[in-house]
Formats: C-alpha cells, structure tokens, sequence
C-alpha cells in the first residue's frame, strides 16, 4: 500500500508538471531572464557569462545541474525547466524532475546491473526509482570563476544484482571559447557571426572514481557516465543523428518502450544518418551502439530558429557499453553510445514525464580498481539564425542541411 500511495503522490506532481508545461507553451519560450528569476527564487543559481554575451545557468542545488543557457540574458531560455516541479518543492519521487539541459547520471538503467530497479523488481515503470543520490541534495562547489564552475559529490549506488559501488564524482561546467567551437566542430565562427549566427557553448568533464575496496568488474556490473540534456519539444523539432555507414551490426536500436513507428523514425541509410521526431507526444527512445556511433548529433526547429548540436568524447576502440533496456539481458555490454528519447504518456491513462525531448551521451562501462578514474566529456552548442546560416554549420557537422532536417520523417 506504501508503494501505492508513493506513486499516487509521485503522479500528481508529473500531473502539475505535464499541466504546466503544456501553459507555457501556449505562451511561448520564457527568456532567459525569466527563468533565471524563477530559479533564483527557489534556489541558489550560478551564471556564467562569455564575452559574447552568451549565458549558462548551474545550480549546486539541483546536483550540479546545468539548468538552462542562452545567447544573451534577453535571449530565449534553450534548456527546458520543469517549474511546476520545482515549485511544487518535493523530492524522493520515482524522478524529481527539475529538468535542466546537462545533467549528471549514472548507468546502466535496466537489466541485471541495472541501477533504477530495486532487486528483484519488474522491469515495469511502477517499478522504476531514479537513485535517490543522483537527485537529491545539493553537490559541494569546489572551484569556481566567472566562466567555469567545478561540483563534487561522494554517493553509493547498488545494481539489481546487489553490488554496492561507492562513487567519487567530480564535474566541471566551462565556457567554451569561438576558437573550441572552431577546433571541435570544424567550423568557422566568424564565418557564422557574419551570417547573422549566434550561439552559446560550453562542456561538462565529468570524472568518476571507485572510492571503494574492490574492483568495478563485469562479472558483478560496472557503472558508466550518462549525460542527459532536456530540451523544449516542438511539432517541428526533429532529432538528427550520423551514423557510420560501413560499420558492422544494426544501426539503431528504436525497441526501449516499444517500437518507434516509422513515421517518428527515419533512417537515411544511403545518406548516414537518421531523424527522429522529438515534439513531446510520444514516449519513445532510440541509441546507436559503439560501431555506429559518431561523437556527434543534434536536433533543429526551424519555428525556434534553433540548431543545437552534441558533441562529446567518444573512446576510442571502446566496446564496452552498458545496455540500459528494461530486462534482463543476454548482452549486458552491448548497450548504447548516443541516445534521443521523446517523452509521452508512460502507459494507458499516465501522463507524461513533463513534456520535453533528450540528447543523451554515456561512457564505455568503468572498469575501475580502488583510487582509478573515468572521464567522460559532454559539450552542448547551440546556434539561433535563419535557416541560411544554419544550413552550413549542419552540412558541416551533420553531414546534412536544416533544410533537409525539416523535412522529417517524410520519404
């Protein structure tokens, strides 16, 4: 009965959450002025600021969280913000979702080394919890200027297996500059300026370290770094994702929470990339494994005026993936590199999660001895102009035009 009430409690605020959401997109996109205050007035907030005029918004409160960001302070909020969670002041939920656009979890989600299922528990959404570390109480600032920020958190975990993994966490969240953006993506900044572009950038190193007595091993589960960044869906918003071509094996798994239909999905295999529709309406995920996987993806809505790329540090000749479906697996470390999940009614009569789309990242399985570290490196680039400008810096980086990522899932 316990459980039932908790998940009673934890549905009215996905309720208010999903209520909410849906209010402030018939008003339009909040500035970022406007959700700055609104967090400010729940919680501490830390901005930093690019000479551009660029901003990002962090918060130790909210797990060292990289909330939101903008090209300028008058400038549309580009992370999305769950402010009727937020202000509904709860936690301990299945997931205390206060949103943000790079936030730090743990992997594997399911399967027998999975870290959201208690033991023994079904594979079924009633059943899910979100690690109570990984979302509650505020992370330590250890380091801090005007364009970086540096948290810390120690936290212990158990799998579905039983093995306890004692976890040292350390992340910094850095501005990045035009001369990154340039060596990172290939691109020209000033090139993009000219056409009218804007942009704001930075990355989160994220590090992990066994503070425990005993080695991360296969045979009892290893962790892995999983970055996920929620954004504001749109009827136009489309996910774009390159694949490698001449790679071995299947290009993308679209089976988290049942098949993605092909009218949300579509895989241009001739041309190396897929399209995945992200307006908030459908509950669906998809990942690319080790083989198929570049260090890139991103998502365009031309009605946002909006091209927002991912990239991230993928190990090289890493195979070792931790598998994050809802079961228990014959490959356990066959699992993803990249992923994209659109939200949508979890079951029949639930509501959504929120209403928001996700780009998501891991590192390979973290095979650590006592006192060894892992490093996983997340960076998010997000560049507001017409389309005209857009179309060069997605050819560049995508391997296709915002042109034709708007066309969707159309043949």
């Amino acid at each position: 009965m316990t459980r039932i009430v908790g998940f009673a409690a934890s549905l009215a605020v996905v309720v208010a959450a999903a209520l909410a959401s849906r209010s402030v997109a018939a008003a339009g996109p909040p500035t970022f002025a406007e959700d700055l205050a609104f967090l400010e007035a729940h919680a501490p907030v830390r901005v930093l600021r690019a000479p551009s005029g660029a901003r990002v918004a962090v918060s130790a409160a909210y797990q060292g969280r990289v909330m939101t960001s903008a090209v300028d302070a008058g400038g549309a909020s580009l992370g999305w913000i769950n402010r009727a969670f937020i202000a509904a002041g709860k936690t301990g939920t299945a997931f205390d979702n206060y949103g943000g656009e790079d936030r730090f979890w743990l992997g594997p989600e399911g399967g027998q080394f999975g870290l959201y299922f208690a033991p023994g528990k079904p594979f079924v959404f009633a059943e899910w919890q979100t690690p109570h570390v990984l979302q509650e109480g505020a992370w330590d600032v250890k380091d801090a200027a005007a364009d970086r920020v540096t948290f810390a958190r120690s936290m212990n975990v158990t799998n579905y297996s039983g093995t306890r993994l004692s976890v040292d966490v350390e992340r910094t969240v850095r501005l990045l500059s035009d001369a990154e953006i340039a060596s990172r993506l290939g691109i020209d900044p000033a090139a993009a300026r000219t056409a009218g572009a804007r942009w704001v950038a930075f990355e989160t190193e994220n590090r992990i370290t066994n503070r425990g007595a005993e080695a991360w091993t296969k045979e009892r589960g290893l962790p892995s770094i999983w970055i996920l960044a929620m954004y504001t869906p749109a009827p136009d918003a489309r996910v774009v994702v390159p694949f490698e071509r001449n790679a071995a094996g299947p290009i993308v798994n679209d089976a988290y929470f049942g098949k993605v239909p092909a009218d949300r999905l579509a895989v241009r295999e001739k041309d190396g990339y897929l399209v995945f529709t992200c307006d908030g309406q459908a509950r669906g995920k998809i990942g690319l494994p080790p083989a198929r996987a570049r260090e890139v993806l991103g998502s365009y809505s031309a009605s946002a005026r909006l091209l927002t790329l991912v990239h991230y540090d993928k190990a090289k000749d890493a195979r070792d993936y931790v598998n994050s479906m809802w079961e228990i697996q014959k490959e356990p470390y066959g699992g993803d590199v990249v992923n994209s999940y659109n939200d949508g009614s979890p079951g029949p009569g639930l509501p959504p999660l929120g209403g928001f789309y996700e780009l998501e990242t891991s590192s390979p399985g973290a095979a650590l001895r006592p006192g060894e570290s892992l490093t996983h490196t997340h960076r998010t680039f997000h560049f507001v102009a017409d389309r005209v400008a857009l179309d060069p810096i997605a050819v560049r980086v995508l391997g296709v035009s915002a042109s034709r990522v708007a066309e969707g899932t159309a043949p």
